[in-house]
């Protein structure tokens, strides 16, 4: 197999060596170039072609944020970003991944040659993953692309070639009165291949002729004369035979629902992904074993402390309650910035209830991503603190490092609890953990989402809520995710009622929960 080309970006000739050190271990991938600007990344993707880009999101001339969407509109492919853990490269950093970056690493401390190693993993985990991701999608292009040619082939009739067309003839001067008259299999296309007329011979006596036409498309037969009557003689016509229009071309899942009573409730169309999984069957549970991230070292945090009046949660209008009966888990990994964006910007201020969601993500990331998506969604969108009171209207970010759980406080209210856990399925914050708080709220009613992302976390947990009973579960649907991982794991247990595409998501909760 032909290794992948990458180009690597970065203003730091140092850096660019460290990174394509890193890169070369893996005889999957071969380095074709570096650039040490964005506008140099631009020109050499054009010139260079390569599969994938690893790009610095802090540089001089045009900076990596800059030049992601003159690459991605010329030719389009992963790009990973690079991020220092300054406050303006992760804000940064979060705009490029709603711009369209597949995923984005750290950049590795020099100083320390463990963070080299763990940023290393990461970086080659992620490179294998988009590499998976771009041959999933063009083998779920070329799948559909056979199942219109099927369809196309099963809606057209038979057609004889042109010149081959069957024409009527005759034995005598006179056909049999017994037998009717030859018809043709199909009107011809050239007007030459048109049945001739027999100049001078008797015909027999113009009859009312009908003609059955078959739609699997391989014959179709005259029936016996009806009703002789004396008429004017009349040449005997071949019946047009129109092509039955195809009106059911369509391959993309449009069903918004999949419902555990149906039997095709999470069947996919598309077959095996490169993986070799199966696509989820009727009545076939499979339990997903794809790896996850392990989480990067990052440099010690302190756990968010809700302060006596959290400030800024009273700038945008709403209705902001902490008494409410309903309550939304949302779970996501690569690709979850972007779908997160599309999701919180469909839905509306006064949403009566609030949203709790885990994104993988290291330390202060997660307060880059919560202060982004505060400024583009009618909610209020926070990162999650200790001790902090659950309200309406309201979303909360699970900080990165801590293992995030919803648990029940004084007066009927629910809190925020965050520990410094052990990494769950390779993630701190964990989806699993958060959802695995939810199953004693049995008082709330509890809506669960999986959005786009490597691995499986949060499909287990989504899987006990269901058969507690929990059944307003959603999943991003494998044509829009960036990684379509989490939630196949959960199609595949069988425990997702509403599997749509990520524009639908948003319309579709705020009708279930309002």
């Amino acid at each position: 197999m032909c290794a992948y080309r990458v180009l690597v970006v970065d203003d730091s000739a140092f850096m660019r060596k460290i990174i394509t050190d890193l890169i070369v271990r893996d005889e999957s991938f071969n380095i074709v170039g570096t650039a040490a600007n964005g506008r140099e990344a631009v020109e050499k993707v054009k010139e260079l072609q390569p599969d994938l880009v690893t790009m610095d999101v802090e540089m001089p001339e045009m900076n990596g944020l800059e030049a992601l969407p003159l690459i991605m509109a010329a030719h389009p492919l992963p790009v990973i970003m690079l991020s220092g853990i300054n406050e303006q490269g992760m804000k940064e950093t979060i705009m490029a991944l709603e711009a369209g970056a597949f995923d984005f690493i750290r950049k590795p401390s020099i100083a320390h040659a463990q963070d080299i190693e763990q940023v290393s993993k990461a970086l080659l985990e992620q490179m294998h993953t988009a590499m998976q991701a771009v041959r999933s999608r063009l083998e779920r292009k070329e799948a559909n692309e056979r199942k219109a040619a099927l369809e196309q082939a099963k809606k057209t009739p038979m057609e004889k070639p042109p010149g081959q067309a069957v024409t009527e003839k005759r034995a005598g001067s006179q056909a049999s009165a017994d037998k009717p008259p030859v018809v043709p299999l199909a009107s011809p296309p050239a007007a030459s291949a048109q049945p001739k007329k027999d100049a001078g011979k008797s015909v027999p006596t113009a009859v009312k002729q009908e003609t059955k036409k078959q739609l699997s498309g391989t014959a179709a037969t005259a029936d016996r004369i009806d009703k002789p009557a004396v008429q004017p003689r009349k040449p005997v016509q071949a019946p047009h035979v129109q092509k039955k229009e195809d009106l059911s071309m369509g391959t993309g899942i449009t069903s918004g629902q999949l419902k555990s009573s149906d039997p095709t409730a999470g069947k996919s169309m598309q077959g095996k992904d490169k993986a070799g999984l199966v696509k989820p069957e009727s009545r076939k549970t499979v339990t997903s074993s794809a790896s996850s991230t392990p989480a990067a070292t990052t440099p010690p945090v302190t756990a968010p402390t809700a302060p006596a009046a959290p400030k800024g949660l009273s700038l945008k209008k709403g209705v902001h309650t902490s008494s409410f009966r309903k309550l939304v888990a949302v779970g996501c990994s690569t690709g979850g910035p972007r779908a997160l964006k599309t999701l919180l910007e469909r839905i509306p201020g006064d949403f009566p209830a609030p949203i709790v969601i885990v994104q993988h993500m290291p330390p202060n990331f997660t307060r880059s991503l919560a202060q982004r998506l505060n400024t583009l969604s009618p909610l209020r969108v926070v990162e999650a603190e200790q001790g902090m009171t659950l309200e309406t209207g309201t979303a909360y970010i699970a900080p990165g490092g801590y293992q995030l759980r919803i648990v029940p406080g004084a007066g009927g209210k629910y809190t925020v609890s965050l520990k410094m856990e052990e990494a769950r399925n390779g993630h701190r914050p964990s989806v699993d953990t958060m959802f695995e708080s939810l199953l004693s709220l049995t008082s709330l009613e509890r809506h669960l989402v999986l959005l786009t992302g490597m691995g499986s976390d949060g499909a287990k947990m989504m899987k006990k809520l269901y058969d507690a009973g929990v059944q307003s579960t959603f999943a991003e649907n494998e044509e829009t995710c960036v990684v379509y991982g989490m939630p196949r794991s959960a199609v595949e247990l069988k425990c997702v009622r509403h599997l749509l595409p990520m524009q639908e998501i948003a319309p579709k909760l705020v009708q279930v929960v309002k």
